[in-house]
């Protein structure tokens, strides 16, 4: 009888294979989340930043692979906590340098009447950490409540920084 080889005949075993999923879902996520964005360019930057919020609720509720990626995220296995973060970290680091370069971008062109772009960039990424970590524990509903009541503030308190 001929058995069929198992998917660990590629790993080294389910650790690699699980670090593995979660890189590639990673890279997936960051791909489409900049492509939403760029999808947005027509818009004025309060919706779009706003929008991509919102795609990233959106994305949560109907995509496996968002739903890991923000579970594992914030809730590792404990197993594996460290060299989970050495994936996420990263990618985090570089979403927040992309939304540096958009919002200096803005600032620079007169869009967004800021004295300080990196700061309204990593308010906005802390935002999205409240907004996405609520989604996680507490919900779709609970996410819209926090974004509704946040959101002004943030958009009215970045143009006094």
């Amino acid at each position: 009888r001929h058995q069929k080889p198992s998917i660990y005949a590629h790993f080294k075993g389910k650790d690699e294979l699980f670090l593995q999923t979660l890189k590639g879902a990673l890279d997936e996520e960051g791909t489409r989340i900049i492509r939403r964005y760029i999808s947005l360019k027509d818009q004025p930057l309060e919706q779009r930043l706003k929008g991509l919020l919102e795609y990233l609720q959106e994305e949560y509720t109907r995509s496996s692979k968002t739903k890991f990626v923000l579970r594992m995220a914030y809730f590792p296995p404990s197993s594996l906590h460290d060299q989970v973060m050495e994936l996420v970290f990263p990618f985090l680091d570089s979403m927040e340098k992309r939304m540096i370069r958009v919002m200096r971008h803005h600032a620079s062109a007169g869009h967004l009447p800021v004295k300080d772009p990196d700061g309204a960039a990593v308010a906005y990424m802390t935002l999205i950490d409240g907004v996405l970590i609520e989604m996680v524990c507490g919900g779709l509903e609970g996410s819209q409540r926090r974004l509704a009541a946040s959101w002004p503030v943030y958009w009215a308190g970045i143009h006094h920084i």
